[in-house]
């Protein structure tokens, strides 16, 4: 058995029992019930993945995985192709947006080649590189269906390891100029949607551009029909390998019962195949932000989140995800620290 049928095997739901009891002790705090909103959610949210985890000071990691795309050849990014390369090095290096916000958090930072069209030699990116970046997706399948395969099984392989090192909760991140397209097709063949509705400016794409943008998806699209029920042919077909990587953290979070936070657009295209491999990796993500991606409102209602931060993000990286460990630990505190009506002596009604 491989390893993605095999951990998508092992994904149990969440302890309703659990979150249950979770919710009438959040109740029971010093607070009108409710009145701390988002916090509430997410401390009962965790209690259902893994209760041994509300004892808050978790162990962070952020995940991110690199990647180039051949669709690039169509004029559709504002940035030139070699800016993966050069953007993955300075990742690693802290030197980027994650970096500094993941530093701040406390989280350690790990960068994993997945398809850089490029050779790395940075000790300090793994290198688990499946291919030179994806095939042009207006020409041919972006990747073949074992090699989509392979990149959701390097999420999961990378996942694992950083859970086996003690990280309890993980988010994740990205790095591939114009993994938007892909990233937007995604959203179009699984939400049935004109490609213009789900398409942006990425980093900063000309008006021009950008309906060249849309024109392109569509073409691949009509060209290689993926499959809407058959998620990993929608990632082979237009997809890119860092998404599947990141989908394949999110299936080995919830396999080892570890909360994932989802970070914006294409972190949450990868959250949407992911949820079709298992609709059970629901329960285990976190959504983070609201990215201001043109698209991301629409991404996001077709998998069913609502973003608890709207901070105008659009950078990617798993910047907007490492932002959110802060309000994660604000939860737990809240559960930990908060007198209750019943050690104050006050009888609620």
């Amino acid at each position: 058995m491989s390893l993605l049928k095999e951990t998508l095997l092992k994904i149990e739901p969440v302890n309703n029992e659990n979150m249950i009891k979770a919710r009438k002790y959040v109740d029971g705090l010093l607070k009108p019930v409710g009145s701390l909103g988002v916090l509430e959610n997410i401390a009962v949210q965790i209690s259902g993945i893994n209760n041994d985890l509300m004892r808050g000071d978790l162990k962070k990691a952020v995940l991110v995985f690199a990647a180039d795309h051949g669709i690039c050849e169509e004029g559709i990014t504002s940035a030139p192709q070699p800016v993966t390369a050069l953007m993955t090095n300075l990742i690693a290096e802290g030197k980027s947006g994650v970096g500094a916000i993941a530093k701040k958090a406390g989280a350690k930072v790990c960068v994993t080649d997945v398809g850089v069209n490029a050779e790395i030699s940075n000790p300090k990116v793994r290198n688990k590189k499946i291919r030179m970046g994806t095939n042009n997706m207006a020409k041919q399948e972006a990747m073949s269906r074992s090699e989509a395969e392979k990149s959701l099984e390097v999420g999961i392989e990378t996942a694992l390891e950083m859970i086996k090192e003690g990280y309890e909760i993980l988010a994740t991140g990205e790095m591939g100029i114009g993994n938007t397209t892909p990233s937007s097709a995604i959203f179009s063949v699984l939400g049935s949607l004109p490609p213009e509705e789900v398409t942006g400016i990425g980093a900063n794409l000309s008006a021009e551009r950008l309906d060249r943008k849309s024109q392109v998806i569509s073409e691949a699209i009509s060209l290689h029909r993926p499959d809407p029920k058959d998620p990993i042919d929608v990632l082979s077909k237009v997809g890119g390998l860092e998404i599947g990587a990141m989908a394949g953290v999110m299936i080995a979070g919830a396999s080892a019962k570890v909360p994932v936070l989802i970070d914006g657009f294409i972190s949450s295209a990868a959250a949407a195949l992911a949820v079709r491999l298992n609709p059970y990796v629901y329960d285990y993500l976190i959504c983070s932000h609201s990215s201001a991606e043109k698209g991301a409102k629409k991404g996001l209602d077709i998998i069913g989140f609502k973003p608890f931060l709207n901070m105008d993000m659009r950078l990617g990286e798993g910047s907007g995800a490492a932002l959110a460990f802060s309000i994660v630990e604000a939860s737990l505190g809240m559960y930990n620290d908060m007198g209750t009506f019943s050690q104050a002596g006050i009888e609620v009604v």
